[in-house]
C-alpha cells in the first residue's frame, strides 16, 4: 500500500512539473530559435499603453471668435452609426472636440473687390462664394484607441460664411512639423480674419434622422410582435408536448395493464395444469396403489390357503410348534401395538406441530393482510392529497396564464398609446421646428432617453416574464414529473401487492393441497392398517380354531396314541431344541461375518480412500436380501418393519437442517438403504439423484445419524439377512418419505 502511494505522489508530482513548464512558454516575437521559458509571475500579461497629452494653448486675438463647445455629438448622415444611437458620446470624445472647437479660425483678410472697387468694412461680411484662405488649427494630438465607442469628430456638412473647419485641420497633430510652423509664420494676416458661428445642420439631416429613428421603432415593434408570437409557439409545442407524453404515459400504463392481466392469466392457466397434472398423476399412483394392494390380497389370500391346508396335513405332528408360535405372535402383536400406539402418537404430534404452525402462519397472514390495507389507505389518500395539489396549481397556472394575457394586453394598449403620444409629439416637434430648433433638440433628447428608458423598462419587464414563464414551465414539468413519478411507485406497489396476493394464494392452495393429500395418505394408511388388522384377527380366529378343532381330534386319538404322541413330542422337542440352537450358531456367525466383512471394508476404504465406488447391484452378495419399493408388499412384517424405519426419521429429524435443505433448489431424490439384519446400515444409494450435492450429502448425514436401526424382528431374520427400502424424500416443513 504504501509503495502504491509512493508511486501515486512521485506520478502526480512530474506531471504538475510538466503542466508548469507547458503553461510557462512565451510564443511570438521577431527572432529566430527555441521560444523563450518565462516564469508567469515574471511577467505582467495585461498592461496598458502610455497615454500622453500636451495640451497647447490657442491663441486669441482681435477680431477672433472661438466655436461654442458641444453638448452632443453631430452625427453626419453620410457616416454609419456605430453600436446604439441612443448612447450618450463618450466625455472624452466631447472633450477633445471641444478642444478642437475652442481653435481659433481667421476671418478672411479685407480685400477690395473687383467691381465696387471699394474696401468693405470690418462688419461686412465675405461673399458667399469667394474662397477662404486655408489656415491651419492647431489641435492635441490623441492615439487610436481600439474602444468601439471612440470616434473622430467629422467635419461639419456645410462651410460656414466665415470660415471652413475642415478635416485636415482635425486631423492635425499638437506638434506640428516644421513645414507646419512656416506656413503658420508666412501667413500673419490670417489670424486676423474674424469668424462666424457654425451653421446649424440642415432640414434634411433632421428629416433623415427621424426616418431613421421611425424606422428603428418599427423594427422594435416587429422585433417585439416577432418575440411574442415566438413566445406563443413556444407555449403550443410546449402544450402539445405535453399532451403527447400524456397520451404515451396512458398508452404505456395500458400496455402494462394489459401485460400485467396476460401475465395474471398465464400464472392462472400454468397453475391450473399443474393442478391437472398432479391430480392425474395422483389419480394414477392411486390405481397403481390399488392394483398393488388388490395383488397384495389375492398372494396374501393364495398364500393363506396354501397355509391353512399345510395346517390341516401338520396339524397333528406340529401342535407343539402351533402352541409356540402362537406365543410368538402374541408377543409380535403386543410389540406391533406398541410400535403402532408410538407412531400414532407421532403422528399426533406432528399433526398438532403443523397444525400450530398453520395457525402461526394465518395470523402473521392476517395482520399482513391488516397492514397492507393500511397502507393501501394511506396511499390512496396520498394520491388523492397529490390530485387535489395537481387541481390547486393547474388553477394556479390557469390564473397566472390570464394575467399574462392581460398584462400582454395592457402592455399592446399602453404601447399603442405610447405611438399615439409619438405621433403627436412628433407632429408638435415639426411644428416646434421652425420657431427653435435648439428647443426641439433638447425635447427630442429627453424623449429619446424617455423611449430609451421605457424600452429598457419593457425590456426588463419581458425578460422578467420570461424568467417567470421559464419558471412556471419548470415547476409543471417537475410536478408532472413528480406525478409519473407517483403513478409508477402506485402502480410498482399495486404490481408487488398483486404478486404478493397471488404468492399467498399459491402457497394457501399448495398447503391445502398438501393437506389434502396427507389426509388422504394418512386415511388410506389407517384404512391398509384396519384391512391388515382385521386380516390377522381372521386368520389368527381361523388359526384357532382349526387349532380347537384339531386338539379335538387329537384328544379322541389320544387315548389311542398316547404312547406314541409321548415319543414323537419328545422327539420333536429335542429336533427344535436341535434347530433352534442351530439356528442360534447360524445367526452368531452370520453377524460375526457382517461385522468382519464391514472391518475389512473400513480397512479397504481407508486403505485407498481414492478407490472408485462399487456400482453392482446389492443383490449379487450372497446375504439374502429382499427390495421393498414403496409401501405395499405382501410380506406384512417387512411393510411393517419399513413404516417404522421412515417414521423414525420423519420425526427424529430436526427442523433447522429440513429448512435448510427445504430453502435450495434441487428435484426429489429416490434414496435406497440397506439395512442388515441387526439394524446396522450396509449401504445408501441413489436410484435418482437431488442435483445438489449438499442435498444428497445432507440425506446420507440424516439416514446415519438415526442408526443402528432396530433389530428384525424373528420371523423376519429368519427370511431376510438384508432388507432394501426405497424411498422418495421430500423436503418442506419436515422430510415425508413417500
Amino acid at each position: 500500500m504504501n509503495a502504491e502511494r509512493r508511486r501515486l505522489s512521485l506520478s502526480l508530482l512530474i506531471s504538475l512539473l510538466a503542466h508548469a513548464l507547458l503553461l510557462s512558454l512565451s510564443f511570438g516575437g521577431q527572432g529566430f530559435g527555441l521560444p523563450g521559458l518565462v516564469f508567469a509571475w515574471q511577467k505582467r500579461w495585461a498592461i496598458a499603453p502610455e497615454l500622453r497629452v500636451v495640451l497647447r494653448p490657442a491663441p486669441i486675438e482681435n477680431g477672433q471668435t472661438a466655436l461654442p463647445p458641444i453638448t452632443a455629438p453631430q452625427w453626419p448622415d453620410s457616416l454609419e452609426r456605430t453600436g446604439n444611437a441612443d448612447q450618450p458620446a463618450p466625455e472624452g470624445a466631447l472633450a477633445a472636440l471641444n478642444l478642437a472647437r475652442q481653435a481659433v479660425i481667421p476671418r478672411a483678410p479685407a480685400s477690395a473687390t473687383p467691381d465696387s472697387g471699394s474696401q468693405p468694412t470690418a462688419d461686412t461680411p465675405p461673399p458667399a462664394d469667394a474662397a477662404a484662405p486655408a489656415s491651419t488649427v492647431a489641435l492635441i494630438a490623441v492615439e487610436r484607441s481600439d474602444d468601439p465607442a471612440f470616434f473622430v469628430p467629422p467635419p461639419p456638412a456645410v462651410s460656414s460664411p466665415g470660415g471652413v473647419l475642415g478635416a485636415q485641420s482635425l486631423n492635425t497633430v499638437a506638434n506640428p512639423s516644421p513645414r507646419q510652423r512656416g506656413s503658420d509664420a508666412a501667413t500673419p494676416e490670417a489670424d486676423a480674419a474674424p469668424t462666424e458661428p457654425p451653421a446649424q445642420p440642415p432640414e434634411a439631416d433632421t428629416a433623415a434622422r427621424e426616418a431613421q429613428r421611425l424606422a428603428d421603432e418599427q423594427q422594435a415593434m416587429r422585433a417585439e410582435a416577432a418575440r411574442l408570437d415566438a413566445e406563443r409557439r413556444e407555449a403550443e409545442r410546449l402544450a402539445a408536448a405535453k399532451l403527447e407524453a400524456q397520451r404515451l404515459e396512458d398508452a404505456r400504463q395500458a400496455a402494462a395493464r394489459a401485460e400485467a392481466e396476460r401475465l395474471a392469466a398465464a400464472s392462472l392457466e400454468a397453475a391450473r395444469k399443474e393442478a391437472e397434472q398432479r391430480e392425474a398423476a395422483r389419480v394414477a399412483a392411486a390405481k397403481l396403489e390399488a392394483q398393488r394392494q388388490e395383488e397384495a390380497r389375492l398372494a396374501e389370500a393364495q398364500r393363506a390357503e396354501a397355509t391353512r391346508r399345510e395346517a390341516e396335513r401338520l396339524a397333528t405332528a406340529k401342535l407343539e410348534a402351533l402352541r409356540q408360535q402362537e406365543a410368538r405372535e402374541a408377543a409380535v402383536r403386543t410389540e406391533a401395538d406398541r410400535l403402532e400406539a408410538e407412531g400414532r402418537e407421532a403422528t399426533r404430534l406432528a399433526a398438532a406441530k403443523v397444525e400450530a404452525q398453520r395457525l402461526e402462519q394465518a395470523r402473521e397472514a392476517a395482520a399482513k393482510a391488516a397492514a397492507q390495507k393500511e397502507a393501501e389507505r394511506r396511499e390512496a389518500e396520498r394520491i388523492a392529497a397529490a390530485k387535489l395539489e395537481t387541481q390547486r396549481q393547474e388553477e394556479a397556472r390557469l390564473a397566472a396564464a390570464r394575467a399574462e394575457a392581460d398584462r400582454l394586453e395592457a402592455e399592446r394598449r399602453e404601447a399603442a398609446r405610447l405611438a399615439a403620444t409619438k405621433a403627436e409629439a412628433q407632429r408638435q416637434e415639426e411644428a416646434r421646428q421652425a420657431a427653435a430648433r435648439a428647443e426641439a433638440q433638447r425635447q427630442e433628447a429627453a424623449r429619446l432617453a424617455a423611449a430609451k428608458l421605457e424600452a429598457q423598462r419593457l425590456e426588463e419587464a419581458r425578460q422578467a416574464a420570461a424568467r417567470a414563464e421559464a419558471e412556471r414551465l419548470e415547476a409543471e414539468r417537475r410536478e408532472a414529473a413528480r406525478v409519473a413519478a407517483a403513478k409508477a411507485e402506485a402502480l410498482r406497489v399495486e404490481e408487488a401487492r398483486q404478486a404478493a396476493a397471488r404468492t399467498e394464494a399459491a402457497r394457501l392452495e399448495a398447503e391445502r393441497r398438501e393437506a389434502a393429500r396427507v389426509a388422504a395418505a394418512q386415511a388410506e394408511a389407517k384404512r391398509i392398517e384396519d384391512a391388515r388388522q382385521a386380516a390377522a384377527r381372521a386368520e389368527a380366529d381361523r388359526l384357532e380354531g382349526e387349532r380347537r378343532e384339531a386338539a379335538r381330534v387329537a384328544a379322541a386319538k389320544a387315548e389311542d396314541d398316547r404312547q406314541e404322541a409321548a415319543r414323537r413330542d419328545a422327539a420333536r422337542v429335542a429336533a427344535a431344541k436341535a434347530e433352534q440352537e442351530e439356528n442360534e450358531r447360524r445367526e452368531a456367525r452370520r453377524r460375526a461375518m457382517g461385522r468382519q466383512l464391514d472391518e475389512e471394508a473400513a480397512r479397504r476404504d481407508a486403505a485407498n480412500p481414492a478407490r472408485a465406488p462399487n456400482n453392482l447391484p446389492l443383490s449379487l452378495s450372497t446375504a439374502r436380501r429382499v427390495r421393498l419399493w414403496g409401501r405395499a408388499d405382501p410380506n406384512a412384517e417387512l411393510v411393517q418393519y419399513a413404516e417404522a424405519w421412515a417414521r423414525r426419521i420423519q420425526l427424529n429429524t430436526p427442523v433447522e437442517a429440513v429448512r435448510d435443505i427445504a430453502k435450495r433448489p434441487h428435484t426429489q431424490p429416490m434414496v435406497t438403504v440397506a439395512i442388515r439384519s441387526d439394524g446396522s446400515i450396509e449401504a445408501i444409494t441413489f436410484a435418482l439423484s437431488s442435483g445438489v450435492a449438499e442435498v444428497d450429502e445432507a440425506i446420507r448425514r440424516i439416514v446415519q445419524s438415526h442408526a443402528p436401526y432396530p433389530a428384525f424382528s424373528p420371523i423376519l431374520a429368519r427370511q431376510y439377512d438384508v432388507v432394501e427400502i426405497r424411498r422418495t424424500w421430500q423436503f418442506d416443513t419436515a422430510v415425508r418419505l413417500y
